[in-house]
């Protein structure tokens, strides 16, 4: 299984639809919350080139916020990435 890290804020609703997603199909992820972290945001921005939340790597590789995700979904590509580590 490929290592997933989801960069995250609280009270986001693609935050949460994006790990409803990865929970639902039983894949461990590691949350960071940037919410309150200027630096975790920085970091986020640096890694991603994004500003907005969530930022989610699957396998080191920058997949994108929420609609990517979602998008790999329904193209029936996101199972073949989560596998592919």
């Amino acid at each position: 299984m490929a290592n997933v890290v989801i960069y995250t804020r609280k009270l986001c609703g693609f935050c949460t639809a994006a790990k409803s997603l990865l929970s639902r199909k039983a894949v461990a992820f590691r949350e960071i919350d940037a919410t309150f972290d200027a630096k975790l945001r920085q970091e986020m921005i640096r890694k991603s080139g994004r500003t907005t939340f969530p930022q989610i790597f699957i396998g080191g590789h920058h997949v994108g916020g929420c609609d990517e995700l979602m998008a790999l979904e329904r193209a029936g590509k996101l199972d073949a990435m989560l596998n592919h580590g």
